[in-house]
């Protein structure tokens, strides 16, 4: 998974192309696969339809697709109606999941998904099997909003991961800082409040 070149924000899809294309031909044999990341809030440098369609029509065995960050789902819709199921889009916004899959998406990469892996199963399974998953995927985002409440990721889901499921607890380097105790203490009141009944399916 590979982000843009992000050094020089105003770079024109040509150039993006030019460089995915070295990196892919230097470091992506037959066989294996890069997926764009895709995270303009983050670099300031994204993937345009364009870009994606081209290499995907210049790669089609390793450009993969992309990991889709932007936390826009007008975006969502317009990757669905470029390319349906032809690209692989992977959500990284764990309450866009269902209109991500709505729009051809495959699934998804999450960061809450150290902790709520189970429940955006249960949107992936429920969907896949023509089920109403709309029940499912407002657990998902209600948990993902009370995340959304302790920015930046890692060092909740690192304490959270350790007080509800005794794994390690794990460290983050800097120039990431662990929670204050009194944060972690509301981070996991709010992680664990956040809950709305989920309609029971088969399977689930």
């Amino acid at each position: 998974m590979t982000l843009p070149p992000y050094y020089f924000r105003k770079v024109s899809d040509e150039g993006l192309f030019a460089w995915f294309s070295e990196v892919i031909r230097a470091a992506v044999p037959e066989g294996r696969y890069l997926l764009g990341y895709h995270m303009p809030g983050m670099t300031g440098v994204g993937f345009s339809l364009d870009l994606l369609s081209r290499l995907k029509e210049a790669f089609p065995g390793r450009f993969a697709g992309i990991k889709d960050s932007s936390h826009d789902p007008d975006l969502a819709r317009a990757l669905g109606a470029r390319f349906g199921s032809e690209l692989l889009v992977l959500s990284g916004t764990d309450s866009y999941l269902q209109l991500a899959m709505q729009n051809g998406a495959g699934g998804c990469i999450t960061a809450p998904a150290n902790l709520i892996s189970p429940e955006l199963r249960a949107v992936w399974d429920g969907f896949t099997a023509g089920q109403d998953v709309t029940g499912q995927q407002e657990y998902v985002t209600s948990k993902r909003h009370a995340l959304e409440n302790f920015p930046p990721f890692p060092p909740t889901l690192k304490a959270l991961v350790h007080r509800l499921h005794g794994l390690p607890r794990w460290a983050v380097r800097p120039p990431l800082q662990a929670l204050p105790p009194e944060v972690e203490e509301q981070a996991l009141a709010d992680f664990q409040s956040a809950e709305i009944a989920i309609p029971k399916h088969e399977g689930h």
